[in-house]
């Protein structure tokens, strides 16, 4: 076999393979013996009827086909191999001169990850704010802890309050047209805490049991239906019930029965703990993203515009998944949205991701990061953990789709020059910045204006 390489435009790679005419007659004669195994050929059994009929039958272009795929494959790894190609697309055949007697002459391209230049990713230094505790995060810990234990108790001999759970009948009307979906009965309802339109449930304290009232409200301008939006509604209600939250006491007794706990003290311990463990992976996710961040700015390449409109319809296919699975159609998208400035980003974000990969694979082939069994057994955990599945189920599927495997692989090697990058450069947790009050930000911004 004799291979001529030629770079073409960008990072695209001709091959022009040449294969000697014994081999590919005996491709083409083991195309023939494979064809006739399953084709029916009058007066032959599978596997015995000659060339000729064979030919005559599907075709000698068709047999050519068969050839080519049997005997291509390990032609081109071959060609890659021997010219150390770091390909990243699978190799594809654009021409060929297969004549029977004669070298086989076959045209393949295939695309080769772009050259990474990197700058200074070791020795560096980065600041990164400090995740604060949120003030009262401990009481409010505790708060929700018995809420979630909470007893309610039905009420009717008062009004309703703003923290009471009521359950309602209520239609909607935009004028005097009924609003589809916008009903409900014995519907529950959180006054304190209400996911419905702005508004609704403001107006349903103050009300009495089996009271029948109307109110009116206005659906947000981001409302996803298109027809609701910024349009001012009615809702016809009547309470069918009211109920408040009987808290427990916070006592040792009550500890006792929602964990291993003996006292108080126990709980706010294991609470603060939790917190704090929750600061530690704040600011230590925080650092890997500053360094790498610091890392990826500092390195260059040249993307090929064809890796950008792979990568953006990779990104533009998760998109719309996650839509489906919303009920949501890509169809309803482009009517709220500016096709052309979203295809913008999506390019950007395409840019982006393939620039972080190819760093990465870089930063672990220049330092011989090598995977371990350990790395992929702990994305097997986090994978297993999160999806609430044992890891031997997860084998099975990894199993039956290899795809999973090469993407927590991958996952895992982020990982890992993500953790390389910190442990090699210095990263200082400063305080966090004051955010400036809007009075002084807005002096700020008009002195600037005057000084220009």
């Amino acid at each position: 076999m004799q291979v001529t390489v030629e770079n073409e435009n960008e990072n695209v790679v001709k091959l022009d393979i040449t294969v000697p005419a014994q081999e590919a007659t005996d491709a083409y004669n083991n195309a023939v013996k494979r064809i006739s195994q399953y084709v029916n050929i009058d007066g032959f059994r599978k596997g015995k009827a000659p060339r000729e009929l064979v030919e005559k039958h599907v075709g000698v272009d068709r047999i050519k086909q068969e050839a080519l795929e049997g005997l291509m494959p390990r032609m081109i790894s071959q060609a890659i191999d021997e010219n150390k190609l770091d390909v990243i697309t699978q190799p594809y055949i654009t021409s060929y001169d297969y004549n029977i007697g004669e070298d086989l002459k076959v045209t393949a391209k295939v695309e080769t990850r772009p050259e990474v230049t990197l700058g200074e990713y070791k020795g560096l230094t980065v600041e990164v704010e400090d995740t604060p505790i949120e003030e009262g995060a401990l009481d409010k810990a505790l708060d929700n802890l018995r809420r979630q234990h909470a007893e309610n108790k039905i009420i009717t001999d008062r009004e309703t309050k703003d923290t009471d759970i009521v359950r309602i009948d209520f239609d909607g009307y935009l004028g005097e047209e009924k609003i589809k979906g916008g009903e409900g009965k014995n519907y529950p309802l959180d006054l304190g805490n209400s996911s419905f339109i702005p508004g609704f449930a403001e107006q349903l304290v103050g009300k009495k049991l089996n009271e029948e009232f109307s109110i009116e409200v206005t659906f947000p301008e981001e409302y996803h239906d298109e027809k609701l939006k910024g349009q001012k509604a009615t809702f016809k209600i009547k309470i069918n019930e009211i109920s408040e939250r009987i808290l427990p006491e916070l006592n040792d007794e009550f500890v006792a029965k929602v964990g291993p706990f003996k006292t108080v003290d126990d709980l706010k311990a294991d609470i603060q703990k939790y917190l704090d463990q929750a600061r530690e992976n704040a600011n230590k996710n925080n650092s890997e993203n500053e360094v790498f961040k610091a890392a990826i700015a500092n390195a260059s390449v040249e993307i090929p515009q064809a890796m950008i409109d792979r990568e953006a319809q990779s990104l533009l296919a998760e998109y719309k998944n996650r839509l489906a699975a919303q009920g949501i159609s890509w169809e309803m998208v482009t009517k709220t949205q500016n096709e052309e400035e979203f295809t913008k980003h999506l390019n950007e974000d395409a840019q982006i991701r393939i620039k972080n990969s190819l760093v990465i694979d870089k930063i672990a082939k220049v330092e011989n990061l090598q995977l371990e069994r350990a790395d992929l057994d702990k994305k097997f955990a986090e994978l297993s953990a999160a999806y609430r599945i044992s890891q031997q189920d997860l084998y099975k599927q990894i199993g039956k789709n290899p795809e999973i495997l090469s993407s927590l692989s991958q996952q895992a090697m982020n990982d890992k020059v993500r953790e390389f990058l910190v442990s090699n450069n210095t990263v200082n947790i400063v305080a966090p910045k004051k955010a400036k009050s809007s009075k002084k930000a807005k002096a700020e911004q008009t002195e600037e204006t005057t000084e220009e």
